[in-house]
């Protein structure tokens, strides 16, 4: 890639990620704060990243793989995005908040892929090249948490009674409207589907990618994607409301911590990719997810505040060990006539199925440990993301069966 494509491509995911980040860490405290949302309410609110993410395989299939270039539908997302997110800026009431979240996940969802295949179809050897380029989301993630509490101090308690954190829903439309222009100028990413074809229902869904699943390797990777967002959906979901309510000051600017982590390991996974091969990589990220959760279990923030840290930081490892991986791995399957299905396909294994179960999960058990005087019983609930997330690198170690990354042509 030549410097030009590299900014822009390292713009594109520096704003994608800076979105996302600077609304959906602080939705639990938001809404349990300022929306007096209870925690199954909470649950339907992430919820809709899932069905966001259920859906997305059927555009990007149906649109970016087969009829329109990636970019041009990635900029008109983030435009709708963009009135959403200000639409939810302006809502109190869960009733009224919950279809625009609903709403704005649908469109946001299908970008993972699309920003993904954009980058993906610059790249010679994405094993080397892509980690380079998705660090700039991680940094994004971390700018909207810092801005979030060391900035505005709108996740302060002072912040919070006064509502402040309505005001990461403006920061975010702005940052939308500004990646949707942007979007037409990045480098054009065309549909690669032959559209001579006989259109068939799995076309049209975008389920083309389907047919991967006839790999064994690959099919206990999708099984073990989904499994393994399972747990993951308790990060996302209580997390922040965790480290709130035990009286962590700054909380979602420590929480950036994890994506700090994300920086340093996002440049390491070339190496570690290449040296210990997939298989090893994804069961090192199962086993910090389990070990996360312990950590969390028996952290607070007195004299063990350096569990908490520890389990903060060990997101590099979760995320980009696994998530990052996959995406190399899943695109690797795929080949050049079908990537951003397959994409699609791997976010519907992860944020959709695998998370919708998470979060619904996530909801009955902080729900089953709420207390009289509203605080919960948080070390009952961290054990069972751990015990579950341990039970699945047992399944993957024993099924997988070792494989060289090898890219079709």
């Amino acid at each position: 890639m030549n410097a030009r494509i590299r900014f822009q491509l390292s713009t594109m995911m520096f704003l994608e990620f800076f979105i996302w980040g600077g609304w959906f860490v602080t939705l639990g405290t938001f809404l349990g704060n300022n929306i007096q949302a209870n925690d199954g309410q909470i649950a339907m609110a992430f919820s809709t990243q899932s069905w966001g993410a259920i859906i997305a395989p059927f555009i990007i299939g149906l649109i970016a793989d087969r009829y329109f270039n990636a970019e041009r539908i990635l900029g008109v997302l983030h435009l709708l995005g963009a009135l959403l997110l200000y639409l939810m800026y302006g809502t109190s009431d869960f009733d009224l908040f919950y279809p625009y979240v609903l709403g704005y996940m649908i469109a946001y969802m299908p970008t993972l892929a699309l920003v993904n295949s954009v980058s993906f179809n610059q790249m010679k050897d994405p094993t080397k090249e892509f980690s380079f380029v998705r660090v700039f989301g991680t940094a994004g993630w971390i700018v909207s948490g810092l801005i979030i509490s060391y900035a505005f101090h709108w996740d302060s308690e002072t912040g919070i009674a006064k509502g402040m954190l309505r005001n990461t829903f403006l920061m975010t439309a702005i940052a939308s409207a500004i990646l949707g222009l942007f979007s037409f100028t990045l480098p054009k990413t065309p549909p690669r589907a032959d559209r001579s074809e006989k259109v068939k229902l799995s076309n049209i869904l975008g389920l083309d990618a389907l047919k991967l699943l006839t790999d064994r390797n690959f099919m206990i990777f999708f099984i073990a994607s989904i499994l393994i967002s399972i747990p993951l959906a308790f990060y996302y979901q209580n997390t922040n409301p965790f480290l709130v309510e035990i009286g962590m000051e700054n909380a979602t600017g420590k929480m950036t911590l994890g994506q700090g982590s994300e920086l340093l390991f996002m440049l390491l996974l070339p190496y570690f990719f290449n040296k210990f091969g997939f298989k090893k990589t994804i069961m090192v990220s199962m086993l910090a997810w389990a070990l996360r959760y312990l950590l969390f279990a028996f952290g607070n923030v007195g004299e063990f505040s350096f569990f908490l840290l520890i389990g903060i930081a060990l997101h590099g490892i979760c995320y980009d060990f696994f998530f990052v991986s996959g995406q190399i791995y899943t695109d690797s399957k795929a080949g050049p006539k079908y990537k951003s299905s397959a994409q699609g396909l791997i976010t519907l294994a992860t944020y959709g199925v695998g998370m919708l179960i998470g979060f619904w999960v996530a909801g009955k058990i902080s729900n089953l440990f709420l207390q009289a005087d509203g605080s919960h019983l948080w070390r009952d609930i961290w054990i069972y993301p751990a015990g579950f997330a341990f039970l699945v690198l047992l399944l993957f170690a024993v099924f997988f069966k070792k494989e060289k990354i090898v890219y079709k042509s």
